[in-house]
């Protein structure tokens, strides 16, 4: 259904010219799912808006073919392409906050959709839309149509860019990122109707994630890509049971779970290295655990097995004893964590306790925004965070999640009507005010859940770091403050030269990094983390964990910790309360709420989790 061959994507840049994609070969069968997994900044989104002939303006197609059923992409007139976008190639885009039209209703941007690609018009495009809404579970549909996208919670808006990209029922879609903003159970009801479209309507997809629970649940075949070029591919089944590229083992081994709690997550050194930089090696060599001689003199080619499964790799072209190489880099293996809970064992008091939390959002309509009545956002939350403890809150995309973190941190002041109490270190932060609230701004930090769009994009990553220091931390010099930000730099994984550039020229798991970072530059002493890894990878997922885990440790840092992620709740949770509707439904130690949960919702949540099955001895080298 769709071909490409030899396909390479380069992008002009200050550095030089960036080699995005560099000789990508696919085949996708109709009704088939083809997943693309890989770090951020390896080419992934690229290659979807290559498909789509969406490039920057700085992007170019220097070479190959693309075929949809046998049409020339590539040659059609832009007219045309119009028709193909949306019509016969459907995508769900990987940041909904900067694909959805801001000063649009999101009803009226799914009804566009639907009156651009099919025939219907008027009242029965709006009950598609309306229908569509409620298929990708949008609750109150009816209501929920009218309103902006600034009103809806992130996997809200997610699940729009979804309903807009299925309204018009594409022969072939695109979903880059279509589960990262939703939780377990939206995202089951999401993958099981992208699994009955493409059995009623033989859809293709190529589905572009790092969550390789869905790609095992989702996928026929597998593509690891990494800088550019694509270096496995096989069946789901052959890749999780029988990965041959060093690469998708350590990945494989750095998914976090209740098993590895008390340890460091095996985290793949270093970064992807620079795209304009010219490769005469391996591009994974330095930072792979089983790189040789060979593997530094020339680069590998794609090769097969002989059947479905084709690496990159010269450990099964030319072995070491054919190579004649220097022997085998030291593998990374998880470390038992030092003093691990040293700082929450200690006997005081709650460093945040929450007592019946209520967030109130008023309701109003008219010219003049008469305010009608309100809507209970959150509405009795209490729970207490110690000194070094994670407390985890999971719950449904809009169940009070985010209200929650955003109350605490005092970003609802003259929004939302609060009442309750939230005491940090004894002092009510509702009531604090000037020189007392900018105290406390210091030792609470909060990493938003859309790194985009709380990134200014007029800054460049440099002064949006330097920002937070210079207000908070006035005992810094300016050597003082960019040797912080270097040190920042390492620990998140991104290369120092990168502060330098402005948020758009970054992917999206990458600033997800920069906005990490910003939250640990003042060095709080409670962070409220909203989904931090959602947009991450799974090696850099586990750099960010150890991470925090080592603050934790080191400086007793307190962490209230928003995620769908249950596999990262696992690990890193010592407590975890599950929410819906605004309220906690059920709340205790992580052992015992995801084991043996009392609540019928904490069991339908678990349910949905999708779960990696990987045999022990792929996590051990060959």
């Amino acid at each position: 259904m769709l071909l490409l061959d030899d396909l390479k994507v380069a992008l002009d840049a200050d550095a030089g010219i960036v080699k995005a994609i560099d000789g990508l070969k696919l085949s996708i069968q109709r009704g088939e799912t083809f997943a693309l997994v890989g770090e951020s900044g390896c080419g992934k989104s690229m290659t979807a808006l290559a498909l789509m002939r969406l490039l920057p303006d700085n992007g170019r197609i220097t070479q190959g073919r693309l075929e949809l059923e046998g049409e020339d992409v590539l040659a059609l007139p832009e007219a045309r392409m119009r028709g193909v976008r949306g019509g016969r190639i459907g995508m769900i885009f990987q940041e909904p906050s900067t694909s959805l039209n801001p000063v649009m209703r999101v009803g009226d941007q799914i009804v566009e959709a639907i009156e651009t690609h099919t025939e219907l018009r008027g009242a029965a495009a709006r009950a598609k839309a309306i229908e569509w809404m409620r298929r990708v579970g949008i609750p109150e549909p009816e209501r929920r149509i009218d309103e902006y996208p600034f009103r809806l919670s992130g996997g809200q808006k997610q699940r729009v860019m979804i309903a807009i990209a299925l309204a018009a029922e594409p022969d072939f879609l695109i979903a880059d990122e279509p589960t990262t903003a939703l939780d377990v159970t939206i995202q089951k009801q999401i993958l099981d109707l992208l699994k009955d479209l493409q059995k009623e309507q033989g859809m293709g997809m190529l589905l572009i994630t790092h969550d390789l629970g869905v790609v095992s649940g989702m996928a026929h075949r597998v593509a690891l890509m990494y800088a550019g070029q694509i270096v496995e591919v096989a069946t789901a089944q052959e890749f999780f049971s029988r990965p041959k590229h060093p690469y998708a083992r350590l990945l494989l081994a750095a998914l976090p779970d209740a098993g590895k709690r008390g340890q460091s997550l095996s985290a793949i050194p270093g970064t992807v290295p620079p795209l304009w930089s010219e490769f005469n090696a391996c591009r994974f060599a330095p930072r792979c655990d089983r790189a040789f001689g060979r593997c530094s003199q020339k680069p590998p080619e794609l090769l097969a097995d002989g059947g479905a499964h084709s690496v990159r790799c010269f450990l099964y072209s030319e072995p070491p004893e054919a190579g004649g190489g220097a022997g085998v880099a030291a593998r990374v293996e998880p470390q038992p964590s030092v003093g691990e809970g040293a700082a929450r064992q200690a006997a005081g008091a709650a460093l945040l306790e929450v007592k019946d939390l209520r967030v109130r959002f008023p309701i109003r309509k008219g010219l003049l925004h008469r305010k009608l009545g309100h809507f209970a956002a959150v509405d009795g939350v209490s729970f207490d965070i110690r000194a070094g403890e994670t407390l985890a809150l999971v719950g449904e995309s809009g169940c009070g999640k985010t209200t929650t973190g955003k109350a605490i941190v005092q970003l609802l002041r003259g929004v939302a009507d609060i009442d309750g109490q939230a005491r940090f270190n004894g002092s009510n932060l509702f009531e604090l005010e000037a020189d007392a609230l900018r105290e406390a701004r210091r030792d609470i930090q909060i990493i938003f859940q859309d790194p985009f769009a709380s990134l200014n994009p007029r800054m460049r990553v440099v002064e949006i770091l330097e920002e937070g220091l210079v207000a908070l931390r006035p005992d810094l010099d300016a050597a003082a403050r960019r040797a912080r930000l270097e040190q920042l730099m390492d620990q998140v994984g991104l290369r120092r030269d990168a502060m330098d550039r402005y948020p758009h020229e970054f992917s999206g798991g990458q600033r997800q990094r920069i906005a990490i970072a910003r939250a640990l530059a003042v060095q709080p002493r409670l962070i409220v983390c909203d989904e931090p890894t959602s947009a991450l990878d799974v090696s850099v997922q586990a750099q960010i964990l150890n991470l925090l885990r080592q603050l934790q440790r080191e400086l007793g840092v307190a962490y209230l910790f928003i995620t769908h992620n249950i596999g990262v709740v696992e690990y890193i949770a010592d407590h975890a309360a599950v929410m819906q509707r605004g309220r906690i439904e059920e709340a205790g130690p992580v052992s015992r709420v995801l084991s043996a949960p009392s609540n019928a919702y904490t069991r339908t949540l678990l349910a949905a989790v999708p779960r990696v099955e990987v045999p022990r001895a792929v996590l051990t080298t060959e």
